[in-house]
């Protein structure tokens, strides 16, 4: 007989929702990727009989155990309907329990470590690693438990959840409402699993431009009382991100929402949850400007702020600064700092004209942040995490000579539209604190935002952050995701990545979908929903469903278009009648509604260029019929809020001007048809250095060369790089080959993005698709899905030739050539 006491109450939020595995330390070896072993003696039960194990804690281990574990006990509650007692007290005669603690801070779990019966080598003392482990007579009274051990709080909670997911419990069962499937008996068969420590240090989220979602979505159904983004909101985000393994945020900060300190449980509910605070690219030093220094400086202060310059005003902005310093040290929070200035919100630095003005001041504000977290929090500055995030035209002022200390974390940033602008030099990756990446799941701005639908692949994100983990960015990796929906596989795959760099690299990055969707669907859909999820991507790489009113095609392009948006949606539309009605509304949400939507989106804006006025206002009205469906209907109204049609009133979101009810827009000018257009599945090439990259560019497939940290070739030793080649029979005369590739950046400036082409017999053609961002190539490049160069070569005589193409540069992608 099990005696337990101190049972303790599960969640708050409980009444709203209905082998040997081993990860060895570091995670940096691709022979370091998970396996899987269990005999026959490793089935755990948890519930049978209709009664489940208890689950024991210590009630002094950190708070977030204790969170997590009365998680757990709604997980099993959902499975099973059967809700565990929590057990913080005891005794004897027990024939089995759960036990979950922290090493060093959990009395049960440093007893069964001195008696033996649990060794703890392979995760002690290292960052947020844990380990699960069937224990037979663990503690006295006891004959059989289910360990969970911790080599810190965060590492308990990874434990925890990963069992969780284990059993059939999603992490988005909240968030995306994937409900599990119930069972009579819950039965895990586990050995002993070993995980961590992580291959990036700090994984974390930036909820942005929260203004036609996240916001009013919590405000109306969550924080009511405050009308705002609050303690409620973010505990379920908190909890959502201890599921994917995720430990540091950026809250949100759009001027419709207050700061995130402005609510006294919001820096407490982090606490208890154990998430790394951190503040975006333009809020230094854990400060909201937005709304701290607009907005509610006076009531902090007692009157108006002076300038937002640093140059005239600096006491003033020091003790601003200062002052959250003291309050993160007051409240002992676990944090990054963003050092370094920019405006209030998404702007440059104020001050100086001059880039040698901009540059001195810098790094006088930096120095000065420097002695602030020092002055408050007790120790010598370079022993607190602080990141640099040149981000946009900061950039340009870091390249000009601005000087960041050794012990700042460089956080690199993509241009945000996916594609990393610049990664570390030999030189700088020698920092001791190394780099990290903010990268774009979601993005408002120029040339035109995505804020509606995600649809950025996870190829591309493996291909981007594997390049990035190459060259040393290791300690943080930040996605803005904007209201987290609908952006729910994308932010999982992100964080799985960073779990383990090299469990998904860009090779096998498109296979995801299908593993995604065996465990969030089951193994019988998964393949259907994979092939629904690639041909989406597919499609947004030529033009995100955001974009499409900015990109020229042609007649044949749209109908092209449109028929393979025709069949992805009518597979998904098939699939829902036969998806469990459990997982109806989680269907919706994470497919169906990207799906119809984006299909909708180019109907409407192509037939009124094709002539059918009527066809693009069905299509205008079913993008708000879905959209109502979203917010009002599934879940019972939960969403209500979450998702808008037409975030930021872009003109896409529009109907299209429509001159006259049956006249076409489509240009009359005929574009240059190409001779010859070629795969890049076509080519010949050395496999062991040149890959295809499935689900990369507007292709479907790019050719790469993806041993990034390889060193360049010289034009003159371009026969000893990787190629590939095809023969092929062109009619002579003057012919244009034009490559086309993934619009992605060269490593960083020392580097290029050049392609030697050749042709036949005749001297090889060097092109460059490197472009700088901002640019209007740029833009061009982003917006359609590729990069191009293009030379021209004279055919004597028609016949067959060799095309070569000569990679000089890795990080390279080649996605199809045409020639003309």
């Amino acid at each position: 007989m099990l005696i337990i006491f101190g049972i303790v109450q599960n969640s708050v939020f409980a009444d709203e929702d209905a082998g040997m595995t081993l990860q060895l330390e570091p995670i940096n070896k691709p022979s370091e990727d998970l396996k899987s072993q269990n005999s026959a003696n490793s089935v755990f039960r948890i519930v049978g009989n209709d009664q489940s194990v208890p689950i024991l804690y210590d009630k002094d281990d950190a708070a977030v155990v204790g969170l997590c574990t009365k998680a757990l006990a709604t997980d099993i509650e959902r499975i099973t309907d059967i809700l565990p007692p929590l057990v913080t007290t005891l005794q004897t005669n027990g024939e089995a329990a759960i036990i979950a603690g922290t090493l060093g801070k959990s009395k049960p779990i440093d007893a069964m470590v001195k008696t033996g019966k649990l060794s703890v080598n392979s995760i002690e003392g290292k960052w947020e690693s844990f380990l699960i482990q069937v224990v037979d007579h663990p503690l006295s009274g006891i004959n059989r438990a289910l360990v969970i051990c911790g080599s810190d709080p965060r590492g308990t909670a990874f434990g925890i959840f990963d069992l969780s997911k284990r059993m059939g419990v999603s992490p988005w069962v909240y968030w995306a409402d994937v409900i599990p499937a119930k069972q009579k008996n819950l039965d895990v068969a586990i050995d002993k699993i070993i995980m961590g420590p992580p291959s990036v240090k700090y994984r974390g989220i930036f909820l942005n431009d929260e203004d036609w979602g996240l916001k009013p979505w919590a405000a109306g159904k969550m924080d009511t009382d405050i009308g705002d983004i609050g303690p409620r909101s973010y505990a379920r985000i908190f909890e959502l991100m201890l599921r994917l393994k995720a430990n540091y945020i950026w809250p949100a900060m759009h001027p419709c929402t207050k700061a995130f300190f402005y609510y006294k449980e919001n820096p407490k509910i982090a606490a208890q949850y154990d998430i790394v605070l951190g503040s975006s690219h333009c809020e230094p030093m854990l400060r909201n400007n937005v709304d701290e220094w607009k907005n509610n400086f006076a009531k902090e202060y007692g009157r108006q702020p002076g300038p937002w310059r640093y140059d005239s005003n600096a006491s003033e902005i020091n003790r601003y600064w200062g002052d959250r310093v003291k309050q993160a040290a007051g409240q002992n929070r676990d944090a990054v700092f963003t050092v370094g200035m920019r405006g209030i919100h998404d702007s440059g630095l104020p001050g100086p004209v001059t880039m040698e003005g901009k540059v001195h001041l810098l790094n006088k504000i930096i120095e000065d942040q420097r002695n602030l977290l020092a002055k408050y929090l007790g120790t010598n500055s370079a022993g607190i995490p602080q990141i640099f995030c040149p981000y946009k035209e900061v950039l340009d002022i870091y390249n000009a000579g601005a000087t960041i200390p050794d012990d700042v974390t460089m956080v690199w940033a993509d241009d945000n539209h996916g594609y990393i602008r610049k990664l570390s030099t030999a030189k700088e990756q020698l920092r001791s604190r190394g780099s990290g990446v903010y990268y774009h799941l979601s993005y408002w701005g120029a040339p035109e935002d995505y804020l509606w639908l995600c649809s950025t692949s996870p190829s591309l994100i493996s291909y981007e952050m594997s390049k990035a983990y190459a060259y040393g960015a290791d300690r943080l990796w930040i996605f803005n995701v904007g209201d987290i929906k609908p952006a729910e596989m994308e932010i999982e795959f992100a964080m799985d990545l960073a779990w383990n760099v090299h469990a998904w690299k860009p090779e096998n990055a498109a296979g995801y979908a299908e593993e995604w969707s065996a465990r969030t669907f089951g193994k019988e859909y998964a393949k259907e929903i994979a092939d629904i999820k690639t041909g989406y991507y597919y499609l947004a790489a030529s033009g995100k469903p955001e974009h499409i009113d900015r990109i020229k095609f042609s007649e044949k392009e749209m109908n092209e278009r449109l028929a393979a948006y025709e069949g992805i949606a009518r597979k998904a539309e098939d699939l829902k009648h036969r998806i469990p009605d459990r997982l109806k509304d989680a269907y919706f949400q994470l497919i169906l509604y990207p799906v119809l939507g984006a299909e909708c989106m180019n109907k409407k804006h192509f037939s009124v260029q094709m002539g059918d006025a009527e066809q693009s206002k069905q299509a205008y009205e079913e993008i708000k019929k879905l959209t109502e469906i979203y917010n009002k209907v599934i879940a019972g109204g939960k969403w209500n809020g979450i998702m808008s049609m037409s975030p930021r009133n872009r003109p896409v979101f529009g109907m299209p001007e429509i001159k006259n009810r049956n006249s076409r827009s489509v240009s009359s000018e005929r574009a240059l048809e190409p001779v010859r257009t070629i795969s890049v599945r076509e080519f010949t090439f050395d496999s062991t250095r040149l890959h295809l990259v499935s689900g990369l560019g507007a292709d479907s497939v790019s050719l790469s060369w993806t041993n990034f940290n390889d060193s360049s070739y010289s034009e003159e030793k371009a026969g000893s790089a990787p190629s590939a080649s095809i023969k092929l029979e062109l009619p002579n005369g003057r012919r244009m080959i034009e490559l086309r590739c993934v619009p992605t950046h060269a490593v960083h400036e020392k580097r290029a993005l050049r392609t030697a082409i050749g042709l036949g017999d005749q001297p090889p053609a060097v092109v460059d698709v490197n472009t700088p961002s901002g640019t209007e190539a740029w833009s061009k490049n982003v917006i359609r899905g590729y990069s191009s160069a293009k030379t021209e070569f004279i055919l004597k005589e028609k016949g067959m030739i060799t095309l070569q193409l000569s990679l000089l540069d890795p990080g390279l992608a080649i996605s199809k050539i045409l020639i003309y």
